[in-house]
């Protein structure tokens, strides 16, 4: 019985990034405005050109998910956390080189005369990363359907209670120093 709990204690530990059982004690310490494992596990396995979803608590994930897609609860309650502090975490780890919005309706109920203002935030974040491109729009159902795309590797539902507060990043590329 001792050489078995000896042999136990000596073996070597293999940790996932995409495991729910992230956190095991001493082994790994995140440093850094992204702690989240199930988001750095998807950021790490995606690549240039692959797409991060971050939406508002109105989005219908379970008919929207695209097939290669972690998705990541983290609406604890209606307005945390919100897309603005996704978003924030997200550009922490990696470099973007597009970013699309679902494009407002201008009549019907949920019609809008003027950008949303949460636009103005998803713009002042990406600003203070460097990314000076201009979002780019895409009509509602272009934009569920670009958001089941094979090429998107993680959807964020967010608590996000403010309307289109949706956004659809493309990784870009780390350059060399």
């Amino acid at each position: 019985m001792r050489e078995a709990l000896n042999r136990k204690r000596n073996a070597k530990v293999t940790v996932h990034f995409s495991s729910p059982y992230f956190f095991l004690k001493g082994l790994i310490m995140l440093k850094g405005k992204l702690i989240h494992p199930q988001i750095a596990g998807a950021l790490g396995r995606g690549g240039h050109t692959s797409r991060v979803l971050i939406t508002d608590a109105n989005f219908p994930h379970a008919t929207r998910l695209g097939p290669r897609a972690t998705l990541v609860h983290m609406n604890l309650t209606p307005g945390l956390i919100s897309s603005t502090q996704a978003l924030e975490a997200v550009l922490s780890a990696v470099p973007i080189e597009a970013a699309t919005v679902m494009q407002y309706h201008t009549s019907g109920p949920y019609a809008m005369s003027q950008d949303p203002p949460i636009w103005a935030e998803f713009r002042k974040a990406l600003d203070e990363t460097g990314f000076k491109e201009p979002l780019q729009r895409l009509e509602r159902f272009d934009f569920y359907d670009a958001a089941e795309g094979a090429d998107v590797v993680l959807s964020i539902a967010t608590g996000e209670q403010r309307l289109y507060a949706n956004i659809l990043l493309t990784i870009g590329v780390v350059m060399p120093k």
